[in-house]
C-alpha cells in the first residue's frame, strides 16, 4: 500500500509505469494496479499527511535500457531525487508525490 494526497494521480503514475492496469473506487481515493496471476495488488490510498521523509521501502525497476526508461518516466512525472546516493549505476527518481524509487542498469549477461 502506498499513502498519497492523490490516490489516483500517483496510482496512474504507476500503473503506466510498470504497463498495468489500473482500478479505482468510485470517488478515486483508493485505487490499484493489478499485475496478474497470482501477484498481489498494488493499492494507493489518499491520506492527508504529506510526505515528510525518505521511504524506507522503494521499488528497484530493472529494464532493458535504463537511459530509455528513465527518460519514459521523467515524460510520466517522475523527477530527480537525491537521497544522498552520490554517483551510483542506478538512477533515483521519485514519483508525482516524492516516493523514491530506482531504475537499474539491466543485468549483465
Amino acid at each position: 500500500m502506498v499513502d498519497c494526497n492523490d490516490a489516483l494521480r500517483v496510482g496512474t503514475f504507476w500503473a503506466e509505469l510498470l504497463n498495468l492496469p489500473l482500478e479505482a473506487d468510485e470517488d478515486g481515493t483508493e485505487c490499484w494496479v493489478e499485475p496478474g496471476g497470482d501477484a498481489a495488488d498494488i493499492l494507493f490510498v489518499t491520506v492527508p499527511e504529506a510526505k515528510t521523509v525518505k521511504n524506507r521501502l522503494h521499488i528497484d525497476l530493472r529494464p532493458d535500457d535504463q537511459d530509455a526508461e528513465v527518460a519514459r518516466a521523467l515524460a510520466l512525472g517522475a523527477s530527480h531525487a537525491d537521497i544522498g546516493q552520490g554517483t551510483q549505476t542506478w538512477v533515483v527518481l521519485a514519483d508525482p508525490e516524492g516516493n523514491e524509487f530506482c531504475i537499474l542498469r539491466p543485468e549483465e549477461m
